[in-house]
This record gives structure tokens, sequence and C-alpha cells, in this order.
């Protein structure tokens, strides 16, 4: 086997948390006066591309990708009932709310992040995110902590679809077989990176948020860790 000779990170859950969580949809639609409305929204969390979706064709540029979506919120606004005349400053005032949001990254991310650069890997982030992954990182801090950051955005492609981690190991210069894959996630960060090779290790922090999940039943082949200081041991 291959020794490693990268790491590629999710970043919600993984590097990143909420400090600030973002505002509601129900607030949005209360200010609009679509309370109504709102009872047909459905699932906050829903609204964008489904795990393991391609969308190459929106994802071209920029502007083709926040084009998608806007629009995605128009044919959900509709769905639910909201009248033709009030849905574009409903739609402008949803698409904001990932803006209210504020993140930090976890207390041991920096430390571990640095030493895998001392000890000469390619440190990278592969995470479904929208087109300013970039920016984000900077916001927290780790604008320079990466070799690479891919987000599904730009790729095309959301995990745990095959295209988003081929593009990563790309970018990285990386084989499958010299990359090992760290995230909570078990579909997106476990079973995908391995269908194609990548060894993985799954984070299970201790904290509120995954408690209250479901933890899948671990195998030998993937080490389970409760912070990212338990990664360095591992390679």
């Amino acid at each position: 086997m291959s020794r490693v000779r990268g790491v590629l990170f999710d970043l919600y859950g993984t590097l990143i948390r909420w400090v600030v969580h973002p505002e509601t949809h129900r607030a949005v639609f209360a200010r609009h006066g679509l309370l109504r409305e709102h009872a047909a929204w459905g699932d906050q969390w829903a609204v964008g591309p489904g795990d393991g979706e391609l969308h190459l064709v929106h994802s071209v540029s920029r502007e083709a990708y926040h084009a998608w979506e806007l629009e995605r919120l128009r044919i959900r606004t509709r769905a639910a009932g909201v009248s033709e005349e009030r849905i574009e400053a409903l739609v402008r005032d949803l698409y904001q709310v990932p803006d209210t949001a504020a993140f930090a990254a976890y207390q041991e991310v920096a430390e571990v992040l640095a030493e895998l650069r001392r000890r000469d890997l390619v440190v990278a982030v592969c995470s479904n995110w929208g087109w300013e992954l970039e920016q984000a990182l900077a916001r927290v801090g780790l604008a320079d902590a990466f070799d690479v950051a891919v987000g599904s955005a730009q790729a095309g492609a959301r995990k745990p679809h095959p295209l988003i981690y081929q593009v990563s190991l790309a970018r990285c210069g990386l084989r499958a077989s010299e990359a090992l894959f760290v995230g909570d996630s078990w579909g997106p960060d476990v079973v995908g990176p391995r269908s194609l090779g990548i060894r993985a290790v799954h984070l299970c922090r201790d904290e509120p948020a995954v408690r209250g999940r479901a933890v899948p039943p671990g195998c030998p082949e993937v080490p389970r860790i409760a912070d990212l200081r338990g990664l360095l041991p591992l390679l």
C-alpha cells in the first residue's frame, strides 16, 4: 500500500463550526407576511443540490452557478404558493440567508494543519460548498493553510459523486492510494472516498450536533477519531 502523501478534509463539522447560526427561512417568510406559504416550504436545508448530484452545466462560471441557485429558489417559492409579484423580493432575502451565519475553526485545527505541512504532506479541502469556498476559508483564518481547496459548486458535483474526489486528487497531484480523507459525514466523507480507493478516517466529535446523529457501526478499515489530533498518530 502506498504511503499517505496528502490529506483531504471535509470543511463544515470537520474544520469549522457555526458560532452564529444562519437566519431561519421561517423568519424571512414572516418578514414578508408569508407564514402560510412557509408552511408549504419545507426543510430549510433542502434548497440546494442534493448529495451526490452532478451539475456540470451550472458550474461553468460563478454567474451561471448563482443564476441556478436563484432559479431553484424561484421554483420552490412558486410551489409553496407565493404569488409572482412577491417572489423576487422573497428570493433575494432567502438567497442572503447563508451570509447571516458566522463560522470559526475548531480549536485544534491550526496546529494539526501546521503539523501536516511540517511533514511535507499535501493538505486540501474537499467540501460540498458554494462558489465562495476560498473566501469562507479566509474568514476563519485558514486562507493559507491549504495547498488545494475544491468546492462542489466549482467542481460540478457534490460528494459523494466520484467527480469531486477525482478533481481534488488531480489538483493535489495524488493517486487515490496516496490520499487520506477526513470528515464527519459517513456517506460523503467515508463511503464516497473509499469507493475510489481513498483511505478514510471518520471524525466523530463529542458535541451536541454529533451526539444527536445516528453514527454507523465502525469497521476495521476506517479509524474513528474524536478530534483532529487523533489523526496525527495514524500517519
